[in-house]
């Protein structure tokens, strides 16, 4: 098991995509994927309509990573993102991003908060 790190799906799948959508979701997160932002769950389908979304408005982006800690299946991870969004919108934010991982090293439940930098 090679376990995934959030920085890099972040990456691939909205900021730098080299892959379609589907291969990028595929190479991270497992089949049973739940997300949970602030309280809000998404199934893997949710999940995929909302980054989606996201990958279609981004004009450039960069994650770095503060903090990461794995645990045997249990991953944990603080980074701040920038994103330039295609209307010229700045979005600067700092996630916590809590974890537990498939046998396989994807993701298979996210838990995450975070809050605007300035």
């Amino acid at each position: 098991m090679t376990p995934v790190r959030i920085s890099d799906a972040i990456r691939d799948v909205a900021f730098e995509p080299h892959l379609s959508l589907d291969e990028a979701l595929d190479k991270y997160y497992a089949p049973g994927y739940t997300h949970t932002s602030d309280g809000r769950t998404l199934d893997r389908a949710g999940f995929a309509e909302m980054v989606g979304g996201i990958r279609s408005r981004v004009a450039e982006g960069t994650v770095t990573v503060l903090d990461e800690l794995y645990d045997g299946s249990n991953y944990a991870e603080r980074h701040r993102y920038r994103v330039t969004l295609t209307d010229g919108t700045v979005v600067h934010r700092e996630l916590y991003f809590f974890a537990t991982l498939a046998e396989d090293g994807r993701f298979q439940r996210v838990h995450e908060t975070g809050f605007d930098v300035d």
